[in-house]
């Protein structure tokens, strides 16, 4: 087979559209369908269910995937070891990261990053933590940056970069804002603009609650914490946010017995041998963490 058109299939199979995956591999929507195509005639099967615009797996397409993840996967090993051989820093980095570590923490490291390493491509996907552990898991990316898992997650390997401390905030009009000392329960009984609570974020605040036997009124939830920020800031509801996030159109409120925080970091898998670019990576990761 063709390791074009396996590249082709993974990639409309992950992004569920041939025109992303054809910006993907910056070629033209008719280019990716050709290569499917050549790929469905060799096998005999049609891989991808096409009814309108929704593109899906046929039986033979979910049969087909994992063997092809793990094609490319031995490529790029096969490829990185080369250039390992050679002591060279080079080659083709996946990265994962959710988007608050992404806009927040990453961009120094990066920076830094590139300067050092101009031999290495980095492709980021920005997701939330939870997927991002998903894509660690079966092989997709190399490393994740992220809001690390409350719980150990088998299989994976996990290392704090960042202690992230949370804050509980409201709007300074709020009626919270005036007290000088609350409880959970106190709290309980006011709406909260939080994360999802499936999330890692939203299971640390939860937690808190479900240890009091309280009712969390979550009015709101949606994943991006700067949208939290600003939906809180016009008063729809108390939060919890990074204290790093604090700003003047939120104040922190002093809640007694209750100091939640979560940790960033990096996270791969225990099974895969990691390239040079990967620990030189985690290597800066380490090195501009302790500096700041």
């Amino acid at each position: 087979m063709e390791t074009q058109n396996l590249r082709a299939f993974v990639l409309v199979a992950q992004t569920g559209s041939f025109s992303l995956a054809a910006q993907r591999l910056h070629l033209t929507q008719p280019a990716v369908s050709k290569r499917v195509a050549q790929l469905e005639e060799q096998l005999g099967a049609v891989l991808f269910d096409r009814i309108g615009r929704h593109v899906s797996l046929t039986e033979a397409g979910q049969a087909l995937l994992p063997h092809a993840r793990a094609v490319e996967q031995a490529l790029g090993a096969a490829q990185q070891s080369v250039l390992d051989l050679a002591g060279e820093v080079a080659g083709r980095l996946r990265l994962a990261t959710s988007h608050h570590v992404g806009l927040h923490r990453l961009p120094p490291v990066l920076s830094h990053f590139s300067q050092h390493y101009p031999g290495v491509q980095i492709d980021i996907d920005f997701m939330d933590s939870e997927q991002a552990y998903d894509l660690t898991l079966r092989g997709e990316v190399e490393l994740a940056v992220i809001t690390l898992a409350p719980d150990p997650q088998p299989n994976i390997i996990a290392r704090q970069v960042w202690a992230d401390p949370l804050d509980f905030m409201a709007q300074p009009g709020h009626e919270l804002a005036a007290s000088e000392a609350l409880d959970i329960a106190t709290l309980s009984a006011f709406p909260a603009v939080l994360p999802g609570l499936g999330t890692y974020t939203g299971r640390i605040v939860k937690g808190l609650f479900d240890r009091e036997g309280l009712p969390l009124q979550v009015a709101i939830a949606t994943n991006y914490l700067e949208t939290i920020r600003m939906m809180a800031a016009v008063g729809l509801g108390w939060t919890v946010l990074p204290r790093s996030m604090a700003d003047d159109s939120l104040v922190p409120l002093a809640v007694e017995d209750a100091a939640p925080a979560r940790s960033l970091g990096v996270v791969h898998h225990e099974g895969r041998s990691l390239s040079r670019a990967a620990r030189a990576f985690m290597d800066t990761l380490d090195a501009l963490a302790a500096a700041t």
